[in-house]
């Protein structure tokens, strides 16, 4: 039998693909842009033929039609990281955080402990080889194909091809169900925003000729942007892929020609944008999605020199720890891909290593730089991790130094108005341990 029998043999309506799922099974869909939104529609709708069925997945910034309450009992959301539609499930106990290194994710489902019952993707076409595209989502898609009980794709017209390590055959899928519609978006972010540029300026500096880059979507990477014009031969090796890029590779900055792997070519694992986005990446041999144990793997990272991770946070302490994934004991997203890149451009030769964030939160209410976390708060990024962070008040370089003089370049990055407070809660804290703080 050839690939087009095996493909027409095997398309299916949604609610027949979907029967196929047990109760207390797990599906775990494709990641971020690429979730198949006409799929997770269909088994919303027919939630009461399914008791406990989990759904695995990472950055939601889709509809999340399952986590609403009426779902509750149905499905069971299980998450890597948080995204706003998701968030409240988890939050309020009816769904669960998994806290993993975003390139342990497929190393976790390899290795079975986290199960793969069914595969929910969102494809391209076949094309003339028999062949679909992952389209916008690389990163653990071949490992959920082939852990998978039974794998159920969405073959979507708009999904675009996206070169790299992104084709699956046709007998690899057990159902095909065609069903075109636009895939998620994310609208561009203003990078008109005078704190961001300051940090973005500053981070800038750091950015030598030749460096290779690790950044992701915000108003702090775009203000980054708006100050590399004059740099040259930058490379690209990262999560995702977005609009911010696009510009600077039509200058001809990012070119990728400096990389020591992958030379010329800019190295994600997923994308996510606009639509003109999708359009730039549609059979772009530039673009190289790879799965997310390659581009987050600390020694494939390092093996650039010049690498430069640029990663936020909500809150560092005075020692140096970073918190990105929770509000307090709150959590608010997940454990990503930070400390994978942290590391490798700290293993990079000439690598620099940044932690970003606005100096307040809330208006300027609150401080981003704190004299202690919370009790409870989950630590991202631990301080021997972090080198650089970077505030609109300056860069503090925390790398090889003592615990008092980290403490002294943070007071100096944090907004003016918390500083003599954050040194304050500070000396309390080493006080109330018996430690002397050397003022």
């Amino acid at each position: 039998m050839n690939w087009k029998e095996i493909y027409k043999s095997r398309c299916v309506s949604a609610a027949a693909a979907l029967s196929q799922i047990r109760n207390g099974e797990m599906v775990v869909p494709s990641h971020a842009a690429a979730e198949p939104r006409y799929l997770f529609n269909k088994l919303v709708e027919m939630k009461d033929q399914f008791e406990n069925v989990g759904i695995l997945q990472g950055l939601n910034i889709g509809d999340a039609p399952y986590a609403a309450e009426e779902c509750q009992g149905h499905f069971v959301i299980h998450s890597f990281f948080l995204g706003k539609k998701n968030r409240k499930c988890c939050q309020e106990g009816r769904g669960e955080i998994i806290p993993i290194h975003f390139y342990a994710q497929p190393v976790a489902m390899r290795e079975g402990y986290l199960p793969v019952d069914v595969g929910l993707l969102q494809v391209t076409p076949p094309d003339e080889e028999g062949y679909v595209w992952m389209g916008t989502s690389c990163d653990q898609t071949r490992v959920i194909v082939n852990r998978a009980r039974i794998t159920i794709a969405q073959v979507n017209r708009n999904m675009p091809h996206v070169c790299g390590d992104t084709r699956i055959p046709v007998s690899d899928i057990d159902y095909f169900v065609e069903h075109d519609e636009d895939i998620y978006e994310l609208p561009l972010i203003s990078s008109e925003d005078p704190v961001a540029e300051k940090i973005g300026y500053y981070i800038s500096t750091l950015i030598d000729d030749g460096a290779c880059l690790q950044m992701g979507q915000g108003t702090v990477p775009n203000a980054i942007l708006k100050f590399l014009e004059d740099k040259k031969d930058i490379g690209i090796h990262t999560e995702v892929f977005s609009d911010n890029l696009i510009p600077l590779i039509e200058k001809g900055v990012v070119n990728g020609a400096k990389k020591n792997i992958d030379t010329g070519k800019i190295v994600a694992t997923f994308v996510q944008g606009t639509k003109d986005l999708y359009k730039y990446v549609d059979h772009n041999p530039m673009i190289k999605l790879m799965p997310v144990d390659y581009t987050n793997d600390v020694g494939v990272i390092a093996r650039n020199d010049k690498v430069v991770a640029i990663n936020s946070a909500l809150e560092v302490d005075l020692q140096g720890q970073v918190v990105a994934d929770s509000i307090g004991s709150k959590m608010f997203s997940g454990v990503g891909g930070q400390l994978d890149f942290l590391r490798g451009a700290e293993q990079s030769r000439h690598g620099r290593p940044i932690i970003a964030l606005p100096s307040t939160a809330k208006g300027g209410a609150l401080s981003r730089i704190v004299g202690v976390l919370k009790p409870g708060t989950p630590v991202t990024t631990t301080r021997q991790d972090v080198h650089y962070v970077v505030t609109e008040y300056g860069i503090a370089d925390l790398f090889g130094k003592s615990i008092t003089q980290r403490c002294k370049a943070l007071i100096e990055i944090a907004h003016p108005d918390f500083r003599e407070q954050i040194e304050k809660d500070f000396y309390e804290y080493r006080k109330a341990a018996g430690q002397i703080y050397f003022r």
